[in-house]
């Protein structure tokens, strides 16, 4: 099983001391994930969001993370083994043919090493940005993500929607170094979303950030029989569970880190949402061995990995270790007990339980 991390880039949403700004978060980014790539983990995914609080967002006030890619980039030249990937790329207001040209360009920079995750978002801020209305919030997604396959699979591209113009007989460059861009779905839970990704043939890859983890296996039933039907073979497609974490030396030291910050996170995001506060107990339970959060020193998180690959079957694990503003030594030292103490367990573990090679 491929393990790996991924990020929204998370700067601080007020100035003021020991504040984090996109500047210095976006250069912390980088080590993060060069540091990843020499631990020997497999895939470092970077959200976008044009939101103030992330720095992979085009405000620059509080997310990092609204070009992903071009950090990406960046990464590119720093790593060697690991693959970089969106997590996600909000297809539904971007360009299919911005977004392919982007990735396969970050595929030549990388040896073939670019990966899209694509989903609809959990956000609706990019949408009066770009200029889309939210009453085609489903169309928009399927008709981008149309488009964008057609170009991954064809050089030269004829096509027409609805909601953008068509292409007639155009071609679309770069190619990417790899044959196929790998183009995965990303869903937070929606069995529509988890049957599209079936029929269509694609990698699927679940956020799991609430609840009990095991009440989400149907959606991987729903996603394999879909597969099915469309006579696709379901061993032949990746699956990926996305999930909240931290890691630390004890468990009292990862879930004293990760509380405070994540706390605020979740309760901003509830105000706006009308979700009720969380709090230490929620939380707590959520840490235990039946919670949502993978939260602990590096046996306890690498057992809980192993137990959730033997529900859900899955070829890749990616945890999201900062959520909120984090110290920078600290997400350090997470991502290198993630790739020297919980990887191994991890892989040793979860290889007892793979499928024979074939003869």
């Amino acid at each position: 099983m491929e393990l790996g991390l991924y990020t929204f880039a998370d700067v601080s949403p007020e100035p003021g001391p020991g504040a984090i700004g996109p500047h210095e978060r976006l250069r912390n980014l980088i080590e993060e994930i060069e540091l990843a790539d020499q631990v020997g983990l497999d895939v470092f995914g970077l959200g976008e969001h044009h939101r103030p609080d992330y720095a992979a967002s085009a405000p620059v006030v509080a997310l990092a993370a609204s070009a992903p890619v071009v950090a990406l980039a960046a990464a590119a030249e720093r790593t060697k083994k690991i693959r970089l990937t969106s997590a996600v790329t909000a297809l539904s207001s971007d360009d299919p043919v911005r977004v392919f040209q982007q990735f396969a360009t970050l595929d030549l920079l990388s040896n073939g090493r670019a990966e899209i995750m694509a989903g609809r978002g959990s956000f609706i801020e990019s949408f009066p940005l770009f200029g889309y209305n939210l009453e085609d919030y489903d169309e928009l997604f399927a008709e981008k993500l149309d488009l964008l396959l057609a170009i991954r699979d064809q050089v030269k591209v004829t096509w027409q929607g609805k909601l953008r113009a068509p292409i007639n007989g155009r071609g679309v460059y770069p190619r990417p170094y790899q044959e196929k861009l790998p183009i995965w779905i990303a869903i937070g839970g929606t069995p529509q979303s988890a049957a599209r990704a079936g029929v269509l043939g694609l990698p699927l890859a679940l956020a799991i950030i609430g609840g009990e983890p095991a009440r989400f296996a149907p959606l991987f039933d729903i996603y394999r029989e879909a597969a099915r039907r469309a006579n696709t073979d379901p061993a032949t497609l990746a699956t990926s569970i996305n999930v909240h974490s931290f890691i630390a030396v004890t468990t009292e030291q990862a879930a004293d880190d990760f509380y405070g910050p994540q706390a605020e996170v979740m309760n901003r995001i509830g105000r706006e949402r009308g979700w009720g506060p969380t709090s230490q107990a929620h939380f707590d339970q959520a840490r235990g061995p039946n919670g949502a959060l993978f939260v602990g020193n590096p046996e306890q998180v690498a057992e809980k990995i192993v137990a959730q690959h033997r529900i859900f079957n899955n070829d890749r694990f990616l945890l999201q270790m900062a959520i909120g503003t984090m110290p920078h030594a600290k997400i350090m030292k997470a991502i290198e007990l993630y790739g020297t103490k919980v990887a191994p367990i991890v892989r040793k573990e979860t290889a007892k339980t793979a499928p024979a090679p074939a003869a």
